[in-house]
């Protein structure tokens, strides 16, 4: 009693001070901190703390002790005080905004400072009810409607399409809303109602709604309209070539999308069902003109296209395998007509020519595969014809010459023909060597060591024909014998050929002689007797012919 009555005396006698009111807002449910003094450090002299409402006393705390709970109505469980001298309030509902005062008594003051509880809470959720089941272009329609329940303040509803928020315009957009508050809980529901009037562009739109930092599920809509127009479309990776197939694809822009479709193929009419293209296959050059489309319901509602298919012919003569014999002539005819400008490229054996062979007067080196290649664009024709050139074997040349080591000697039979040449000899030898065939020709050479002066053949020949021609050979004793006579012995050698030459010239000029005086004496003996000219004629003749034959045999006796 006595303490109690001091106190009251105390508190008569001290000077009241009320700070300026704070705010504090806490979240429904929770645990509520309301700070006393701002969250001030206790004063030093601090005697006693105190927390109060309009309604009654909460709790008291003496310098150094525990608080006290004085409360008997509904806060007698549901407060308490930190360490800071905060008033801490559990359990947090719309009841609990009022005012709450914290009282301290420091030394001779006594301080008040109120401060003013406010609860909030934000909306359950946000959703979108009551959608529309399609949105038609130009018709005011209830996209839906957007709730927000359970809050406090009441929710402020905004609308979104594709993120951009949605402003009413009393037009095309109209928003009504209205707030619903429980009468248990305090809380409200704000629902938002959104008419709107749709346009090409919202096919495939997402609307949301949203309140306060929560946002409703994206919802879209189908959006109807009727088709306005209708195009055709020609898939292809390039120009179209005859052999490709075409897809013809029709497009519009109503929706729901038109699924039936009359393409117009060539003057004639495919009904499509269910599906946007149609495939046309395997085009030529006729298929070029004119292709439309249009929606069934409305034949007027159309597109049409120029569709030019490409196309490349060629052909060439002769083809296949072509046999000539040497020294004929080929004609090549090379046709082309195409729908573009054409490049024309030849090779023979898979070597490039510069221009279309001529085949005037054909060699063996003609023979080989020729092939033609004409393109246009990514247009590809070929052409080929294997030209094979025949005729009997020719011996070129046949030739002789003493081999290196002075031990042998070294013959060469060059020929030409086709089929390829057999090269026989007629002796035997040593280290065959054969060219390779090539353009019709061949070498073949063969060592030999002669003991005695030969006469060596050489032999070519295939399934058409043969060719023989003869060589002299001497021994290599000869020839060594005529080398150890020296440089001396080479100008008597060329001494003795000349003699000889001129001696046999001589021998002509004698017999040539002898023959005119013979001829002279018989004329003038027939002048004589009276004989005819003609026996004369005829000895003359035989006369004539022992001289050639002479001539031949001393001319065969020369050896070089």
């Amino acid at each position: 009693m006595h303490f109690s009555s001091c106190l009251c005396t105390l508190l008569v006698a001290l000077v009241y001070q009320v700070s300026a009111m704070d705010t504090v807002i806490g979240l429904y449910g929770e645990t509520v901190e309301v700070p006393c003094n701002n969250g001030a450090p206790k004063p030093k002299d601090l005697f006693i703390t105190k927390w109060k409402y309009d309604n009654g006393d909460l709790l008291t705390q003496l310098k150094d002790q525990d608080a006290s709970v004085i409360a008997t109505d509904k806060y007698k469980d549901r407060v308490s005080m930190a360490e800071n001298s905060s008033l801490l309030i559990a359990k947090a509902s719309l009841k609990d905004e009022k005012t709450f005062t914290c009282m301290v008594v420091a030394g001779a003051d006594i301080s008040e400072y109120p401060v003013k509880l406010l609860i909030h809470k934000a909306p359950t959720r946000v959703e979108i009810t009551a959608l529309a089941t399609e949105l038609e272009i130009g018709k005011p329609t209830q996209l839906g409607q957007c709730s927000a329940p359970d809050a406090n303040p009441a929710a402020n509803i905004t609308w979104f399409k594709n993120k951009k928020h949605l402003v009413a315009d009393g037009k095309g957009i109209i928003i009504s809303s209205k707030v619903n508050v429980d009468e248990v809980t305090g809380l409200t529901t704000t629902s938002s109602t959104l008419q709107y009037t749709a346009e090409k562009g919202d096919t495939d739109a997402l609307f949301t709604c949203g309140a306060l930092n929560a946002l409703s599920s994206p919802v879209s809509f189908t959006v109807t309209y009727p088709t306005e127009r209708v195009s055709l479309h020609v898939i292809s990776k390039g120009p179209l070539m005859e052999g490709d197939n075409v897809t013809l694809k029709c497009k519009a822009d109503g929706n729901p999308l038109p699924t039936s479709f009359n393409f117009h193929i060539q003057r004639k009419v495919v009904k499509v069902e269910n599906s946007d293209s149609y495939t046309v296959t395997d085009v030529t050059r006729d298929s070029t003109g004119e292709y439309k489309c249009s929606i069934i319901d409305n034949a007027k509602m159309e597109d049409s296209k120029n569709i030019t298919i490409n196309y490349l012919d060629m052909s060439l003569s002769p083809s296949g395998k072509v046999m000539k014999s040497a020294g004929e002539s080929l004609a090549l005819n090379l046709q082309t007509d195409a729908s573009g400008e054409l490049r024309v490229s030849w090779t023979k054996d898979n070597g490039k020519l510069d221009k279309m062979p001529k085949f005037d007067k054909l060699t063996y080196s003609d023979s080989g595969k020729y092939e033609v290649v004409v393109t246009m664009g990514a247009l590809i024709k070929k052409a080929s014809f294997e030209l094979v050139i025949e005729g009997i074997p020719v011996i070129r040349r046949l030739a002789k010459q003493r081999g290196e080591d002075g031990q042998h000697k070294v013959l060469t039979c060059e020929a030409e023909g086709s089929p390829k040449p057999t090269v026989a000899w007629s002796v035997n030898g040593t280290s065959a060597d054969e060219s390779p065939y090539v353009n019709g020709k061949i070498s073949h050479k063969l060592t030999i060591v002669p003991t005695v002066n030969l006469t060596v053949v050489c032999t070519v020949s295939n399934e058409l024909g043969q060719d023989t021609r003869a060589i002299n050979v001497s021994t290599l004793f000869e020839e060594v014998r005529m080398d150890k006579q020296g440089s001396s012995d080479d100008s008597d050698t060329t001494k003795l050929v000349v003699g000889v030459i001129v001696g046999l010239l001589l021998a002509t000029v004698v017999v040539g002689l002898a023959y005119w005086l013979y001829m002279k004496k018989s004329k003038q003996g027939s002048w004589k007797t009276g004989e005819k000219e003609d026996g004369s004629t005829e000895e003359s003749k035989k006369l004539e012919e022992k001289i050639e034959e002479k001539l031949e045999e001393n001319s065969q006796k020369v050896e070089v």
